[in-house]
């Protein structure tokens, strides 16, 4: 993984969360649906199946703005690589440009006090 893009370990970081979501999110549904089986009154059984339903949808809302999210970020993070392999580095130029404008204050400075 040393070698991999960080894009694509963005992508399969996403892939883990996602999954682990929707593991809970089943795994609660389940719950909700057995207290539903188990209720005595059908007022009570009709709004566990409810929550469980309710429960399912939240999660997949979640998961899809997750995954949204992770895709974004990773584009970017692709897109900004891509662009600055692209650019010319120069790192020289700037250096140099620099170094100029102290020694052109200094030179005006010395013209002031003479």
């Amino acid at each position: 993984m040393a070698d991999a893009d960080l894009d694509v370990v963005i992508r399969q970081l996403a892939r883990q969360l996602h999954a682990g979501l929707m593991t809970r999110a089943k795994e609660r549904r389940d719950r909700f649906n057995s207290l539903a089986a188990k209720a005595k009154g059908k007022e009570t059984g009709e709004r566990f199946k409810m929550m469980a339903k309710a429960t399912m949808e939240q999660a997949n809302a979640a998961a899809k703005r997750l995954q949204m999210s992770a895709d974004n970020v990773a584009d970017s993070y692709a897109r900004s690589m891509r662009l600055a392999a692209s650019t010319p580095v120069t790192v020289k130029a700037e250096k140099e440009a620099k170094d100029e404008k102290p020694a052109k204050k200094a030179a005006k400075k010395a013209k002031k006090k003479t």
